[in-house]
């Protein structure tokens, strides 16, 4: 396809299988998979790669990567044709500069929607066919595998932005809006508000269809049948609807994704690292979590910005910018009185939320927290360990590396079974980038709001396992020391994560429902 009116003739479709064209004619590519993959990945990547990292991210050491390296960018060079000056390599370095339909889609990822024209929305989600690469997947190149399930990932998140915007701006011209809507609903298919979204469009195609004109009284072959409405509105009511997905921006214009499930006195789970507001429903690492705490009460979830389906590679982690992404949450979902829920990391945002907006929160929950961060706490031993582990973080993350998978789920959740070590495998994969995994637990470990507690004036429950590796019980008791009438119970579990089945997930769930009982009314 052609990506712009300043673009070469060579241009690359990353956005779904990989093809390449000029002037809107196919080429053919080499039938190597790993050359197709290492252009795609140069083309998209656009900056110059080292020669020995290019190495190791696509060939195993044992063979001779450096030759399968110039053989490969040998066959790149034929598939470039006259456009061979796009590809610039010395002997240290390979980059490749040519156009892709991935590059229309880049400004609109990480800017506002709301600038573009529905013109130009409407041509980058055209140019959107299915998964990023879909066709080159790379079983053992497992650093290219993170890589592309990172860029795909933001791939969909921009849209179901695009999507989700073209829908709300074309509500006034239902035959246009119906085909994205329906798209939209493909993408997000229990989503009930949606269904009804896409009935109240489909009736107003009908009625249009059906009013009499000069040439014929006939309905329009492009209008829906009357009767497919109901039965996928149905569908879609019989599911959860937590897989209802909606989005918000945050002060500096990322996107954050948030839910909600069940009825009655609201709590929100302030976000925390390595979550995923739809795949959390399938892991039984999360699910349990969600399913009791909308039994009861209305939950309302967030991805954390460079997590799940929010905005990921954000330049901004900070502690205060975490802050000000829950206030921004709070607005969109439309929160009066609500029960704050923080865990781990998010303790210690909830904490300066509840200091802020006091009138907010009913109550608060503190779960599995640190007053200060692992590097601020000052413990060698603990700092050494947690250094050696975000150095493999950075190496092994979303890989199958059975010593970094076994020792980073051992440190969350002793108690895992064997199914909980193959979902960690997914999970860090699918929710977070290896570098923003990095990132995330760079900047939480120097967190310190121990001058915070005694400004708390809600009421406030802790609750801590009595062995977590991850945050130790004393920062759960020293947190519930420093704040004014906190409560305290330890929990008797090794698990950072409270699993399904264990006494002290039970016990978990029975001091949240007595804690919001008596304080959601104060």
């Amino acid at each position: 396809m052609t990506v712009g009116p300043h673009s070469g003739p060579l241009n690359l479709c990353v956005l779904g299988d990989f093809q390449v064209t000029r002037e809107g004619a196919l080429l053919d590519l080499p039938p190597s998979r790993k050359t197709r993959a290492l252009l795609a990945y140069l083309a998209v990547t656009g900056k110059a790669h080292q020669r020995e990292r290019l190495c190791e991210i696509f060939w195993d050491i044992p063979d001779d990567p450096r030759g399968a390296l110039r053989w490969s960018l040998s066959k790149i060079r034929q598939v470039l044709g006259e456009d061979e000056c796009a590809l610039v390599a010395d002997r240290n370095s390979v980059a490749l500069k040519v156009a892709t339909d991935y590059a229309r889609l880049l400004p609109l990822v990480k800017g506002d929607l709301s600038l573009a024209s529905t013109e130009e929305l409407e041509a980058v989600a055209g140019s959107i066919r299915g998964d990023f690469l879909a066709d080159l997947s790379l079983d053992r190149c497992f650093e290219y595998e993170a890589w592309r399930a990172g860029v795909a990932s933001e791939v969909e998140i921009a849209e179901l932005g695009i999507l989700r915007e073209l829908v709300g701006r074309l509500a006034g011209e239902p035959r246009r809006a119906l085909p994205l809507a329906r798209r939209l609903a493909r993408l997000l298919p229990e989503d009930v508000g949606l269904a009804e979204e896409i009935e109240a469009l489909e009736e107003k195609v009908r009625a249009a269809a059906a009013q009499p004109t000069a040439r014929s009284a006939e309905p329009s072959a492009n209008a829906a049948p009357p009767q497919s409405a109901s039965p996928g509105k149905s569908a879609a009511a019989a599911q959860d609807p937590g897989r209802a997905v909606h989005f918000c921006r945050a002060v500096d214009g990322t996107r954050l994704a948030f839910a909600k499930t069940g009825s009655g006195p609201p709590i929100l789970r302030a976000a925390h690292w390595m979550s995923h507001l739809t795949f959390d429903w399938d892991s039984p690492i999360w699910r349990h979590w969600m399913k009791e705490l909308s039994r009861e009460n209305q939950l309302v979830r967030y991805d954390e910005r460079c997590n799940g389906l929010s905005q990921r590679h954000v330049v901004d982690v900070s502690f205060e910018t975490m802050v000000s992404d829950l206030e921004c949450v709070v607005e969109a979902a439309g929160l009066g009185r609500f029960t704050l829920l923080g865990l781990s990391q998010s303790c210690a945002v909830s904490i300066a939320y509840a200091i802020r907006h006091p009138e907010k929160v009913s109550g608060m929950i503190l779960y599995g927290g640190y007053v200060k961060g692992w590097r601020a706490r000052g413990d060698a031993g603990e700092i050494a360990t947690r250094e050696a582990v975000a150095t493999l973080m950075r190496e092994s993350w979303g890989k199958p590396n059975p010593m970094f998978r076994q020792a980073f789920c051992s440190m969350f959740i002793p108690g895992a079974t064997h199914e909980h070590f193959a979902w960690m495998d997914d999970l860090m994969l699918r929710t977070v980038s290896p570098d923003d995994a990095w990132r995330l637990q760079s900047a939480f470990s120097v967190v310190d709001v121990s001058d915070l507690l005694e400004k708390v004036r809600v009421p406030t429950l802790v609750l801590h396992a009595r062995e977590d590796n991850v945050a130790p019980v004393e920062s759960g008791r020293t947190m519930a020391a420093g704040i004014p009438g906190a409560r305290f119970f330890e929990l008797e579990s090794q698990n950072h994560i409270l699993l399904e089945g264990e006494p002290a997930f039970d016990q978990f769930i029975g001091h949240v429902r007595a804690f919001v009982a008596e304080t959601a009314g104060s």
